[in-house]
């Protein structure tokens, strides 16, 4: 059993220390809000996250986890040390590492000879010197080892990682730090710090591009009246790609992708590189969110100016309470921008500034003139669209997740609208560009 300190207990020191705990290791986590420390001692979860509430818990009723106020108390004594702080994204682009640092310095004096200090947080490359300069000790290791959390499934993340990715200057420390994970079956990528950095901004970056680019085909396929449901298969059979993140939504967000792709592109720019293409996927995902916003005014009519439109979903996904960088808040901004009232409904968020929240979805939809799916709760695809039907004051549909069957909802009754998916099978979705001779080769789009 090691001996660790947890620095920061938001959304990844929470579930670092929670989950550590769980693998067996004497955890002590630390914050600097005193009415935090108090709640997270009582087992009170301040997010939204499957199975850390009961992690927590049972961490709490081991003794294996604690929590405690201020980062210098919980050092003594720690064989490893994570730095789980915030690293926002400055005017620009560049993460702000002015949290890591201050910690670096506060803890430096109180680590043991021989510590592993272990940078967990989403860092530019470089970090590690960084860190080991702040913390002014000669005789301690700094060692990276990037979290790969997804919110809404972070535990089952923790238990069954693709790989875990360790980067330092010592092959003993590193080694010291693969066996805290030594009870979890997966690859170990040992590798230096500066690589290690490198992969978080990567993966991340990749993924988000991914996006970007399904997005776009969605939009395309919109446009030649192709079935993006039948091309995203057509491409996930090929072993080279494969199904994941082939899902068109609203565009990507969350506290993760904007700020990762955004120091990405200034990291490059920093050492000589314009990196164009990463530049291009940003922008496509700003340009996704015109356009579902755009999809919305167009069945409202035109304009969405004095129109209601009910919103389902805030957060940036399911699963969680997250709305940094949601897609969802960026196309209510775009439509609050434009004059619309918008009543919103989504099960983890209770308010939110310049919407109306409701209690349930039903009581959105009441009065609206277009109702629109941006977060891709399951609940929303279980609801009663007759219903619905007979609340709205008009039945308008756009659905931002691809969620529900556009035949079934032709057939309910409602103007209904996807991304990429008109078909001459299903309907729904936005006409093509054809002209009237073409159009007859593909069907007529159910109204």
């Amino acid at each position: 059993m090691s001996r660790i300190a947890v620095i920061g207990t938001g959304y990844v020191g929470l579930t670092t220390g929670a989950y550590l705990a769980h693998l067996g290791h004497s955890v002590v986590c630390a914050d600097v809000v005193e009415s935090k420390v108090e709640r997270l001692n009582r087992g009170e979860i301040p997010i939204v996250e499957a199975g850390l509430e009961e992690l927590v818990q049972d961490g709490l009723a081991s003794g294996r986890l604690s929590f405690m106020l201020g980062a210098g108390g919980a050092v003594p004594g720690a064989d490893f040390v994570f730095l789980c702080l915030p690293t926002p994204q400055g005017a620009d682009g560049a993460a702000d590492l002015s949290f890591v640092i201050s910690a670096a310095k506060e803890i430096g004096p109180a680590l043991e000879p021989a510590a592993v200090v272990i940078n967990k947080s989403t860092v530019p490359v470089g970090s590690a010197m960084q860190v080991t300069l702040a913390l002014g000790r000669g005789d301690v290791f700094v060692v990276s080892n990037p979290e790969f959390l997804r919110e809404g499934s972070a535990v089952a993340d923790c238990l069954n990682p693709d790989r875990i990715v360790i980067g330092g200057d010592d092959d003993d420390a590193v080694d010291r730090v693969a066996g805290l994970y030594a009870k979890i079956d997966a690859p170990v990528v040992r590798t230096d710090a500066a690589s290690a950095e490198m992969i978080k901004y990567a993966a991340n970056a990749f993924l988000a591009t991914k996006l970007s680019f399904v997005n776009a085909v969605a939009t395309v396929c919109e446009r030649v009246g192709a079935n993006v449901d039948d091309v995203l298969n057509g491409m996930g059979h090929d072993h080279r790609i494969g199904f994941e993140f082939l899902s068109p939504g609203p565009g990507w967000g969350g506290s993760c992708f904007p700020k990762d792709t955004a120091a990405l592109v200034r990291i490059a720019a920093d050492h000589g590189y314009d990196f164009g293409f990463l530049k291009g996927a940003i922008a496509a995902n700003e340009a996704q969110f015109d356009h579902v916003a755009d999809k919305i005014a167009r069945v409202a009519g035109g304009s969405v100016a004095g129109k209601t439109i009910a919103v389902l979903g805030l957060t940036f996904k399911a699963g969680t309470d997250d709305r940094r960088d949601s897609p969802s808040i960026a196309i209510v901004d775009r439509l609050l921008a434009a004059g619309a009232n918008v009543v919103a409904y989504d099960p983890a968020v209770a308010s939110h500034p310049g919407v109306t929240t409701t209690a349930d979805a039903y009581d959105a939809a009441r009065g609206a003139d277009v109702l629109a799916i941006l977060t891709e709760w399951p609940e929303f695809a279980q609801l009663d669209y007759a219903k619905i039907r007979e609340l709205m004051a008009q039945p308008c549909v756009v659905d931002g997740r691809n969620l529900l069957d556009p035949a079934a909802m032709a057939e309910a009754g409602f103007m209904y609208e996807d991304l990429g998916r008109w078909t001459s099978k299903a309907g729904g979705g936005v006409a093509p560009i054809l002209s009237g001779s073409e159009l007859g080769r593909f069907g007529r789009r159910a109204a």
